[in-house]
């Protein structure tokens, strides 16, 4: 028996849709990253990029259980000497409401050329509008 490896025609690519509001940011980003993988359907390759397109919005109005919305900080790094930038998530949340969940999904994904292909399939807004009501895409249960 062989195994099956989908081909680029066979890979149906459809459009979810995920409404933040008042949602956990763990349970949200893990679902998604889910979906962007691919791992929710059959044809699940590790090697290729079978998922799915994943917009969310309302990005502005995620929680965060316990005490972590007074503790969780975001690092990073000039490059310079004592270049260290600690950013509190509520200063975070407040003028980069979109960053929050899209660094959450990306620390859930794989650290390589295909994990960053498999990012761009995630669209993030704080608010409730967005431009893709052509893809006409369906609300993600989570």
């Amino acid at each position: 028996m062989k195994t099956y490896t989908p081909k680029a025609d066979d890979i149906q690519r459809d459009w979810w849709i995920v409404d933040a509001t008042g949602k956990p940011l763990g349970r949200i980003a893990t679902e998604i990253a889910r979906v962007l993988r691919g791992k929710h359907k059959p044809m699940y390759t590790p090697h290729l990029d079978t998922g799915d397109h994943v917009v969310v919005i309302n990005a502005s109005e995620v929680t965060l259980t316990g005490n972590k919305a007074d503790q969780k900080t975001y690092f990073r790094h000039s490059g310079y000497m004592g270049g260290e930038k600690h950013i509190p998530f509520k200063r975070m949340l407040a003028s980069h409401p979109e960053r929050v969940i899209e660094l959450a999904v990306k620390g859930m994904m794989p650290k390589n050329a295909l994990g960053r292909q498999m990012q761009k399939k995630l669209k993030v807004y704080s608010g409730a509008n967005h431009p893709h009501q052509g893809q006409t895409p369906r609300p993600l249960e989570l």
